[in-house]
C-alpha cells in the first residue's frame, strides 16, 4: 500500500507571489504545444500552418482551455457550491478545471482563429488536435499533486491512500489518466495524422480517441457529483460527456473517409463515361428550363 506524498501545490513562493504547480503544469503544456507545432510546422513545409499562426492558435487556445475549463467545471459539476461561493469560480489555482468544458471552448476559439486566416475550421482543429494530448497528461499530474480527482477504493498492491480523503487505499486515477490521455492519446493522434488524412479524419481520431480512454479510466476514478448526479443508470457524470465525443468522432471519421473516397472516384472517372455524365447533367437543365 502507498500513500500520497502530500506535495505542497505551492512549487515557488517568493514573499505574496505564490506559483501552483498545478499553473505549472498547464505551463508546461503549452510549452510543449508550441514545441511540438514548430515541429511539425518545419517537417511539413506545404502546411497551410506558419509559426505566427501556432502562435494565434496558442493564445487562443489558453483562453478556450481557461475559460471552457473553468465554466464546464462550474456548471457541469459543482454548480450549486459556486452559487453559494461565485468569488471562486475563477480560482483555478485551487484545481477544478473541466476537459469537456475546455474542449468546447477551444472548439470555439479555433473557429475564431479559422475565421480569422480564412481556413476551414476542420483543416485548423486537424492541425491543433496531435499536440494537445501531452498537455492533457501534464493536467494530470497537476490534479496528482493536488491530491485531487482520486480513484476507487482498491486492494491492488499499487493502491494509495490519500489522507486528505480517508484511510482507503485508493486507484491512483490521475496517474492512469496521464498514461491514458496523456502518452497514449498522443502516440495514437500523432502517428495516426503522421501520414496524410482526409480533412477532419485526424480531428474524429482525436475526438473518439479520447472519449474511449477517459470513459474506460473513470472504472478507476471516484464519480463526481455532476449535474445527472454521482451516477445515472451506472453511467458516471464524465462517461455520460465522453459518449457524444465518441459518436461524434467516429461519424468525422467515416465522413471524411467517404468524402475522399467520393472525390477519388470522380477523378478516377474514365472520360468517355465523365462526358456522358455531363451531358446527362446538360440535358436535363435544358429540360428544366423548357419547363
Amino acid at each position: 500500500m502507498l500513500v500520497h506524498p502530500q506535495i505542497d501545490p505551492v512549487a515557488i513562493s517568493i514573499g505574496p507571489l505564490s506559483i501552483h504547480w498545478y499553473g505549472l503544469m498547464y505551463l508546461i503544456g503549452f510549452v510543449l504545444f508550441i514545441l511540438l507545432g514548430r515541429y511539425r510546422i518545419k517537417r511539413n513545409p506545404n502546411s497551410v500552418f506558419t509559426n505566427d499562426m501556432l502562435d494565434d492558435a496558442l493564445f487562443y487556445g489558453m483562453l478556450g482551455v481557461i475559460l471552457g475549463g473553468r465554466l464546464g467545471h462550474v456548471l457541469f459539476y459543482q454548480f450549486g457550491y459556486y452559487v453559494e461561493n461565485p468569488h471562486l469560480i475563477l480560482a483555478i489555482w485551487e484545481g477544478g478545471m473541466s476537459f469537456h468544458g475546455g474542449f468546447l471552448g477551444v472548439l470555439s476559439a479555433m473557429f475564431l482563429l479559422a475565421r480569422k486566416y480564412q481556413l476551414k475550421w476542420l483543416t485548423v482543429t486537424d492541425f491543433i488536435v496531435p499536440l494537445v494530448p501531452l498537455g492533457l497528461g501534464a493536467g494530470r499530474i497537476g490534479n496528482f499533486i493536488n491530491a485531487e480527482l482520486w480513484g476507487r477504493p482498491t486492494d491492488m498492491p499499487w493502491g494509495m491512500v490519500f489522507p486528505y480523503v480517508d484511510d482507503l487505499p485508493r486507484h491512483p486515477s490521475q496517474l492512469y489518466q496521464f498514461a491514458l490521455e496523456g502518452i497514449a492519446l498522443f502516440l495514437l493522434v500523432w502517428i495516426y495524422s503522421a501520414k496524410p488524412r482526409a480533412m477532419g479524419a485526424v480531428t474524429g481520431m482525436a475526438i473518439a480517441g479520447y472519449g474511449v480512454l477517459r470513459s474506460f479510466a473513470e472504472f478507476f476514478r471516484e464519480p463526481e457529483d455532476g449535474f445527472m448526479g454521482v451516477e445515472t443508470l451506472g453511467v458516471t457524470m464524465g462517461q455520460w460527456l465522453s459518449i457524444p465525443m465518441i459518436l461524434v468522432g467516429i461519424s468525422l471519421i467515416v465522413w471524411a473517409n467517404r468524402k475522399t473516397k467520393v472525390h477519388v472516384e470522380a477523378e478516377a472517372m474514365p472520360v468517355e463515361k465523365a462526358v456522358k455524365v455531363e451531358g446527362t447533367k446538360k440535358t436535363s437543365k435544358r429540360k428544366a428550363k423548357k419547363r
